[in-house]
């Protein structure tokens, strides 16, 4: 007869002896990167869920279980008369936490760090971006996770913290399922029946929602002496046909591919306290892109005005899905717009030098 393999001798070592609680931590950040970074996933209603226990537990229970590896004053094992046994006792369960201070912990101190991690990523290159916030979160995680498993694993067995899942089972199980009483088992059915009408109630609540805002980020920057794109040193002062270059961008967070569309015009307008009226306009520009959900395009605009005046307008209007025969700060999607300056100057054309015949 062929004996029964063991199929876990196959893992490590390091993954084989992995506490169970912390086990299931790691496989929380695994699936929250599995549900935001492959494609498919990321717009079902799975994501929201998920990522709303990423950002609210795992790493605050990661980092509390490298601090606090014992078991709380709960867990001791009491001898046969009742009593805590203090022989069993080390200088590490004097500072042990239950259960309940755990969890509460957990979720105080994730509050604390996502931020954290967040300020600290607004320091480099990378940004508070959705991929370097979520992959700083999840090394952090793990490697706390990690952290506590050493530590946990150093106590004697006794001594360590774990969570008693059989326990708890057995007791919720006896409770619902095992009613000494008629009365007990109607209420063990009612709130069976009001768990599964939560959870079927939540569920197509966040099915059926937008799952957060939608919208599209248009802007035009320009690049400092760094080389950095800011909202600021805006070109203000031409000559006619003078160019001066900005960055138009746009970003899609419509949670869905969308096709843009950008006209630029050159406008002398006249402002009043209930109107603009646009005296005369030129189009200088027309840009089109098409946009997968969270991607950004930009691109360098030169602004070569050919009219003159003081305070024209630069205007920007963003489209989707078309651009309307006459188009209009009114029926755009987004606008944005500078103020110049345009005057006759160095940017006309040199009248041509005439040369005497031979």
């Amino acid at each position: 007869m062929p004996r029964d393999v063991d199929l876990t001798l196959l893992l490590p070592r390091p993954v084989r002896t992995l506490p169970a609680d912390l086990a299931a931590n790691c496989l929380l950040v695994l699936l929250t990167l599995a549900v935001v970074l492959i494609p498919g996933l990321d717009a079902t209603p799975i994501r929201a869920l998920v990522g709303f226990a990423f950002v609210l537990f795992p790493s605050g229970y990661a980092f509390i279980a490298t601090l606090f590896p014992e078991a709380g004053g709960a867990s001791v094992e009491t001898s046969e008369g009742g009593k805590r046994d203090e022989s069993k006792q080390s200088s590490w369960f004097d500072t042990g936490i239950d259960g309940l201070e755990r969890v509460a912990l957990s979720f105080g101190t994730s509050i604390a760090i996502v931020p954290l991690i967040g300020l600290l990523l607004d320091f480099t290159p990378w940004g508070i971006r959705l991929v370097p916030v979520l992959l700083s979160l999840s090394a952090f995680t793990l490697c706390m996770t990690a952290a506590g498993a050493v530590r946990r694993n150093q106590l004697p067995k006794e001594e360590r913290f774990s969570v008693p899942y059989r326990r708890w089972f057995g007791r919720a199980w006896g409770e619902l399922f095992e009613s000494n009483t008629r009365a007990d088992a109607v209420l063990s059915a009612v709130l069976i029946l009001s768990i599964l009408l939560a959870t079927a109630s939540a569920t197509y609540a966040i099915a059926a929602s937008k799952q957060g805002e939608s919208f599209s980020e248009f802007y035009v920057l320009t690049k400092n002496d760094d080389g950095k794109l800011v909202a600021s040193n805006y070109p203000k002062d031409f000559s006619k046909g003078e160019s001066k270059s900005v960055i138009v961008g746009i970003e899609n967070h419509e949670r869905d591919r969308e096709d843009y569309s950008v006209v630029v015009l050159l406008q002398n307008v006249t402002m009043t306290d209930n109107s603009t009226v646009v005296n005369d306009q030129q189009r200088l520009q027309r840009f089109q892109t098409t946009l997968g959900q969270n991607k950004t395009w930009r691109t360098t605009h030169k602004i070569t005005p050919r009219m003159t005046g003081e305070r024209l307008r630069v205007l920007y209007l963003l489209y989707k899905d078309g651009v309307p025969a006459n188009p209009i700060a009114d029926n755009a999607y987004r606008e944005a717009h500078l103020w110049v300056n345009v005057t006759a100057g160095h940017g006309t054309t040199p009248p041509k030098r005439l040369v005497p015949s031979q």
